[in-house]
Parts: C-alpha cells; structure tokens; sequence
C-alpha cells in the first residue's frame, strides 16, 4: 500500500438493495426539473455504448434493437440513485432501432461511473446501459466499497453503486469485508468473470 499524499476522498456507503433510479431532468425553459422513478428490472438493457471510457467530454454512440416502438426518444446521462440529464434527442428506426450521439458532461468525475438511459416521448426511463468508466487527464478511475468474495477467483471491489470490479496489483493484506478507495486504470471486461478491472495504483482502507 502507498503511503504517498493521495487524492483519494472518503464517501459513504451508498446500496442499491431497492433498485429505484431518479431521473431528474432540466427543462429547457425553465429551472423546473421532471421526475421519473422506475426499477432496474423494468428497464431494458441498451446493447450498445462505444467508446465505454474516456474523459469528461468524450463523445459516445449509443444504439440498441431493443426498445418497444415510441413516438419520440430521448437520451440522458448520469449516476445511479442521482439525477439523469437528457442530452440528445435520438432516433428510432422502423424495427425500433435507437441511436444517439452524446458527449459526456464536462462536470462527470472520476470517482464513479455514468450510465446512459434512454427516455420516451414523456420522459419515463425504458432503457438503461453497461456503467461508462468517467476517467481523470491520466486514464484513471477511482473507486470506493468493499472487498468481496464473488466467488471468482480473484480480489473483487463492490463499489458503492453495486458494480464489481476485479482488482490488480499489489493490494497488501486486502481481504473480503474490508472497506477501501482505491485508484487506478481500468480495462473492460477482464478475465475474472468478465468483470471489468483496475490495474490498482494506490489504495487505503476507510473502515
């Protein structure tokens, strides 16, 4: 573990145990903002989001098959259990095919991923995607939560958002139950489980 002056920052300790997502979006004429509550289960999987990491300003194609038909689709972006912006209107083809171009917001951070959601005509939720990794100038991610046993084979992170991450590197006496922030860079869809991993830089414990 490096002793070294970090920016690592503490936050607390977030579930997702009843799934409920907000999705809080800015008018464009005014400061009222819409709210809209669905689960995870009643959400579709948006099958698409290229690039899946970059930094604040990236810009990312989003398309899926698999939406029921609308009159009109909207794409948003932002944390779990936090406000959804709508930043694109995107198109639906006759199949019911949906793609958008968006960038990511330049105030997004590294300390934890986006999702992409995609809104109907009335702003309810009917798409949601994988996490987009936000990264610093330098490639890399932080993550706070737990080490867990997911039964892998391999040293797991569940952050605070629920997402399990494999880690790598020299993570010390690390074991299942400790709670740490750690940092470093991140690639997708590893070999332990298909769990997207951080090459771990820097690390402590919070509990």
């Amino acid at each position: 573990m490096s002793n070294r002056p970090s920016r690592l920052t503490r936050h607390g300790l977030l579930t997702l145990a009843t799934l409920p997502l907000l999705a809080a979006l800015a008018a464009p004429a005014a400061a009222q903002r819409i709210r809209e509550y669905a689960t995870i289960d009643s959400l579709r999987h948006i099958q698409s989001v290229e690039p899946r990491m970059g930094p604040p300003g990236t810009v990312v194609d989003v398309y899926t098959e698999n939406l029921p038909p609308q009159a009109k689709i909207h794409v948003g972006v932002g944390a779990m259990r936090a406000g959804f912006e709508a930043l694109a209107e995107g198109t639906q083809e006759i199949w019911g095919e949906v793609s958008a171009t968006v960038k990511v917001p330049r105030y997004a951070n590294w300390q934890r991923p986006l999702v992409f959601i995609v809104f109907n005509g009335v702003f309810s939720p009917i798409g949601i995607s994988d996490p987009f990794h936000v990264t610093d100038e330098n490639g890399m991610v932080q993550r706070t939560g737990r080490i867990t046993d997911e039964g892998l084979g391999c040293v797991t992170l569940r952050d605070n958002d629920q997402y399990v991450y494999a880690l790598n590197g020299d993570l010390g006496d690390l074991e299942p139950g400790d709670e740490v922030v750690v940092e470093g860079s991140i690639s997708l869809s590893g070999p332990c489980g298909g769990a997207d991993a951080i090459e771990v830089v820097d690390w402590r414990k919070t509990g």
